[in-house]
């Protein structure tokens, strides 16, 4: 029994080192990254790379910590669990085991990255220091950038311009030119960059 102890708690601690160090699971909540993610996914972030300070890359998709204002209010209210259920659901989210449910981040695409110039006239391209870029990812129909137009902006050293997939149906840098950072984001609000669909089983694949 002891011995049984011991491993679970060992077990624990190496999950809660993953977790802190090496990677952690987020669930999508949104369309807006569609089709590349769909709701319900769940995906393994690398937030090791961060650590040895490397810098997120144009294309790269990441998860950051929410600045203030873009998650929307009913994808921070979850359904409260009880008792025993609360507990456990508790316990795996805190080792990682299960993605957080509080709605405070976000899952982008990296479009622009300090010092870059960004840019979409109306029906676009999106282009980046004057060049057009490639969007395949793009969700089917979408105009590069919706009916929000912006730039020509020069993004901040330290920040990056992200954008969701699906531009009909995400409310990214776009929408926030008003906020502090004129719709850039803190690389250091970043979590780490998206790496592999774990879940579903039929989806599991790189991203």
């Amino acid at each position: 029994m002891l011995d049984a102890l011991v491993l679970l708690c060992t077990g624990l601690l190496i999950a809660l080192g993953v977790k802190t160090f090496l990677v952690q699971t987020f669930s999508i909540p949104s369309e807006s990254m569609q089709h590349t993610l769909k709701i319900g996914d769940v995906v393994l972030v690398d937030k090791l790379t961060p650590w040895f300070a490397a810098k997120p890359a144009r294309g790269d998709v990441v998860v950051f910590r929410d600045p203030g204002n873009w998650v929307p209010s009913k994808e921070k209210e979850a359904a409260p669990d009880s008792g025993v259920v609360k507990l456990f659901n508790e316990s795996l989210t805190f080792v990682g085991l299960r993605p957080p449910s509080n709605g405070q981040h976000v899952i982008k695409r990296v479009i622009g990255v300090g010092g870059d110039v960004v840019e979409c006239r109306k029906d676009g391209p999106v282009t980046v220091n004057g060049h057009a870029l490639d969007e395949p990812y793009l969700y089917p129909m979408n105009r590069p950038c919706g009916d929000k137009p912006f730039g020509p902006l020069t993004v901040p050293r330290g920040r990056l311009w992200v954008m969701g997939d699906h531009r009909e149906r995400s409310a990214d840098s776009r929408y926030h030119l008003g906020d502090e950072g004129q719709g850039t984001v803190s690389q250091d609000d970043v979590v780490g960059r998206a790496l592999v669909i774990a879940w579903p089983f039929g989806r599991w694949g790189s991203i």
